[in-house]
């Protein structure tokens, strides 16, 4: 495909459609919308616009598709797949504009939300109204809920909730051709033609950019227990899990975590907290409810299956802040493993009874590679984030070397029965990988909706495929 770049003319036609404050060609501007949290990949746009309203993002999609300028959406930067870089330079549209919670409608458990609105602004808005939503990723203190539908966003509470796709009724969406659609309706049932709602979700901005976003939320619960458990290896940390449910239980979270992600969060923020010698893995298990009875039960059958796979210890979290320091512990464990060395993360996702399988393939695959790993994620639903480390590999190996382990590690999720992300999204970074899951027939069919909805392929362009 043949873009065109953005010549002044085209330029003063950009400004007059979105209004001279809302547009940007300052190097700093370029700067900062050039990377998000993708390693440290960089591609500067060659304007960067912030709209106000759908209407303008109308108006600039439809001058983009006659131009045949390429347009990349952003949210909140927060992404890991490289879904937010303007590969192609073009125009970088930000979304940060788009942050008011509209409407809580407590009568029909619905609200109504811009993209740009904050998750955990969003979560403690409804949560004043006695209410949940439960889709909480480790980011949720930063990232866009536009973002969170874009990547099909879960977190913690999946396991128990499920992701965002649970909870989205009803989109509206500027198309790359400019027209505005909303998806389908604010019910809790649709069957009337192709859900284009779900199409939209974990489509990572190529299809469509959301505008409105229309919620279901739920109750929310009166108490919880957290509890930490520590194991002496991995293999039985992850072959707990499964057994958990086995038992039948369900926790409204079930996280994993190494050692070394531990050690390395005590460092990066002078957390307090005795790490015993011995201990390889922990699972942060979390319950809640309305009936303290319920949930006291269902931590004793779990004590049980904790201690039939090997459990050194149990830690009960006595106080809301000792709950806090757990949680937080688990939710900047990504940011301390960025700080602490160069790394590449990938988002692996299989059934649950095949995690002990995963980590110990992840592991013997460093070792032929000479790569480390640090893992941790949402073992309750399968989904384990790993972490590379480049430790003693050369410059050379982890250029030239490094993705054929990935492209193992990948081969390996598949055969277990997974697929290669199950929250981030594939963006640019994953997108050489997708063969290995997805047959071309499955492919070809992804590339045909593409083209459907964006005929000269300017939205978000190189993703994906």
């Amino acid at each position: 495909m043949l873009y065109h770049k953005i010549t002044p003319e085209l330029l003063d036609l950009i400004r007059k459609i979105a209004g001279i404050a809302n547009v940007f060609t300052d190097s700093e501007s370029l700067s900062t919308y050039s990377h998000d949290e993708t390693e440290d990949l960089k591609y500067y746009p060659e304007v960067v616009v912030k709209p106000e309203n759908a209407g303008i993002i109308a108006g600039l999609l439809k001058f983009c598709n006659i131009h045949h300028i390429p347009l990349t959406p952003r949210g909140g930067g927060t992404g890991l797949s490289g879904g937010a870089l303007p590969v192609y330079g073009g125009v970088l549209l930000s979304m940060e504009r788009f942050k008011s919670i509209i409407n809580i409608d407590t009568e029909n458990l619905q609200a109504t939300v811009e993209p740009g609105v904050i998750t955990e602004e969003f979560i403690n808005a409804v949560a004043e109204h006695g209410l949940l939503y439960p889709v909480d990723p480790s980011s949720k203190g930063s990232c866009f809920i536009g973002g969170n539908v874009a990547h099909g966003s879960g977190g913690p509470r999946v396991v128990k909730y499920g992701t965002i796709r649970e909870y989205i009724l009803n989109l509206e969406v500027v198309l790359p051709t400019g027209e505005i659609i909303w998806t389908g309706a604010n019910t809790l049932k649709y069957a009337s033609g192709y859900n284009l709602t779900q199409l939209m979700i974990g489509s990572e901005g190529t299809l469509g950019i959301v505008t409105k976003i229309v919620t279901k939320l739920i109750s929310k619960t009166l108490h919880s227990v957290l509890m930490l458990a520590s194991f002496s290896r991995n293999e039985n940390a992850c072959a707990a899990v499964s057994a958990i449910f086995r038992a039948g239980v369900t926790p409204s979270a079930l996280e994993f975590m190494e050692r070394k992600g531990v050690e390395w969060v005590i460092k990066f923020d002078d957390i307090k907290f005795d790490l015993k010698d011995g201990v390889s893995a922990f699972l942060l298990i979390e319950f809640d409810g309305n009936d303290t009875d319920t949930i006291f039960k269902d931590c004793e059958k779990v004590n049980m299956v904790l201690e039939e796979y090997g459990c050194n210890d149990v830690l009960f979290a006595d106080t809301a802040q000792q709950k806090e320091d757990l949680w937080r512990m688990r939710r900047i464990m990504p940011e301390s493993v960025k700080s602490n060395s160069v790394y590449k993360e990938e988002d692996t996702v299989v059934p649950r009874a095949a995690l002990p399988k995963l980590i110990g393939g992840i592991k013997e695959i460093g070792s032929r590679y000479g790569f480390e790993s640090i893992c941790y994620g949402h073992a309750g639903d399968g989904n384990l984030h790993i972490n590379i480390i480049k430790a003693g590999m050369s410059d050379d190996d982890w250029k030239n070397k490094l993705k054929d382990g990935i492209a193992e590690i990948f081969v390996l999720t598949a055969d277990l029965g997974g697929t290669i992300s199950g929250e981030h999204g594939i963006g640019l970074v994953q997108k050489e990988f997708m063969p290995i899951k997805y047959q071309e027939v499955s492919l070809n069919l992804m590339r045909s909706i593409k083209k459907v909805f964006d005929p000269n392929n300017i939205l978000n362009p190189g993703k994906i495929f």
